[in-house]
Order: structure tokens, then sequence, then C-alpha cells
């Protein structure tokens, strides 16, 4: 029985598409990896050290801006037991410590976060570099 629309039903059915074959790469070129990945891959005692080198660089950048961070937000209570007029300042009807306090860490952490962000994809970049070399 044909269930097209439109056929009736003594009508044969329509041929099939031709099936095609979909190749996503040569299996026939031959397969060349880069010695690098394989001692990656094999966790020879080279590639352990070249992994935990990375790790270390990212962890040290971690760590100097995080340094940063806490000398700034450190720093503020410091300036005003240093400075206590500056507790007597406005802006904009708000008092220069609120406004320090509640509103530097926002920005200051976004950009900190920005620039991690930015070093860390330069250093996976170098890893990746030395790894297909």
């Amino acid at each position: 029985m044909n269930l097209i629309p439109g056929g009736t039903p003594g009508d044969p059915p329509p041929p099939r598409p031709r099936r095609k074959k979909v190749i996503l790469a040569d299996s026939r070129a031959p397969v060349t990896k880069l010695r690098t990945v394989v001692e990656l891959e094999e966790q020879t005692s080279w590639a352990e050290e070249v992994v935990r080198g990375f790790i270390r660089t990212q962890f040290w950048t971690a760590v100097r801006l995080a340094l940063i961070v806490i000398a700034v937000f450190g720093a503020l209570p410091l300036v005003f037991f240093l400075a206590p007029g500056l507790s007597e300042v406005t802006l904009a009807g708000v008092s220069l410590p609120w406004l320090l306090l509640g509103v530097l860490p926002f920005p200051l952490l976004f950009g900190v976060g920005y620039w991690y962000n930015r070093l860390a994809d330069g250093h996976e970049r170098d890893f990746v570099d030395l790894v297909e070399k």
C-alpha cells in the first residue's frame, strides 16, 4: 500500500534516495602522533614535569594577582587610619569610605579576573605550542 500523499494505492513506491558515504578524515592516511602528545598520554617523567610546570605557572599567576587584591583591600583601612580626614570626604552625598569599600571591589575584582583569564590563556597557548613542537 502506498502511503505517499497524492498517490494511489496501486502505485509502486518511489525510488529510495541513494546513500552517501560521509568521511571525516582519510582513514588510509598514515596516523602520525606527535612525540610530545604520546609522552603526555603515556605519562612519562618528562611529560609529568611539563604538566607540573604548567600547573605551577598557573598557580603562581593566581597567587600574584591575589596578593595584589589583598594589598589593595588591606591598604584601605590603613589609609583611613593614617588620614582620618578622608573619612569626612563625600562624593554625590556618599562618604568616601563607603564608596571605596562598597563600589571599588567590584570593578577591581572584575579587572583582576579578566587579567587572570588573559594570562591563563597565554600560558595555555604556550603549553600547547610546547606540546605541538
